[in-house]
């Protein structure tokens, strides 16, 4: 049995502690609405985006297209430090897209936005393609290793960008490491799936989403913090 003291000790999920909001934190989810995230090119938010026991969660027997897509925060963001939690459903695949810009001539998020993928590892088709699996920089750069849980288990995942320099973290493991922006980054682009969009990976800051994949997926404490 957890004594008292115990109990106030352990930090209470989609809260930010006194020594987060001094350095700057901000909640993105409050883990009891939606408030804060819209469908991409939309104003609302469709009713397949839940929250469930304190996650924003995607429930895949919505089936209206209306009430599908990917989600984006109300605001853009630059240079930042966000973190996520987040597990999959068994077989499920998602991701956490950034830089992404909203606008009509685009049809999806990962038009412009690269993303860090999420995935179960253990039987996703795409577990068995390089550069395709759970924290890589989708079909750009692998993770240096495996650091994912299991489909059903929560994962925490980091993003930090600072002035065109990013790093992803996946359960406490810097993942991958990169630089956008210079011909390097290009020539990255032009060896990818992206290759014949001419804005991907382009924009310097813009909205982060969360991606419908069509998979049963749940996030929280979904946190950022905007670097000076």
């Amino acid at each position: 049995m957890l004594s008292l003291c115990t109990i106030h000790t352990i930090a209470q999920d989609n809260t930010l502690s006194k020594k987060e909001k001094k350095d700057g934190w901000k909640l993105l989810f409050d883990g009891k609405t939606t408030t804060g995230w819209h469908n991409f090119n939309s104003n609302t938010i469709g009713k397949a985006w839940k929250v469930q026991d304190g996650a924003l969660y995607l429930d895949n027997t919505v089936k209206e297209r209306e009430d599908r897509g990917d989600i984006i925060t109300a605001d853009e963001f630059e240079n930042f430090e966000f973190t996520i939690d987040w597990k999959i459903d068994s077989c499920g695949n998602s991701g956490v897209m950034f830089n992404v810009i909203q606008d009509p001539k685009y049809r999806a998020v990962w038009h412009t936005g690269p993303e860090m993928q999420v995935l179960d590892n253990e039987c996703h088709p795409d577990a068995k393609i390089e550069k395709h699996r759970a924290g890589d920089l989708y079909d750009l750069i692998k993770s240096n290793k495996e650091t994912v849980k299991p489909a059903g288990q929560w994962n925490t995942a980091r993003i930090v960008s600072n002035k065109g320099k990013y790093e992803f973290w996946l359960n406490g493991n810097k993942a991958v490491e990169f630089t956008m922006h210079d011909a390097q980054w290009d020539a990255l682009v032009a060896g990818s799936k992206f290759k014949n969009m001419a804005d991907f990976g382009k924009a310097t800051k813009g909205h982060i989403s969360l991606q419908d994949h069509g998979d049963k997926v749940w996030f929280r404490n979904i946190k950022i913090r905007e670097i000076k």
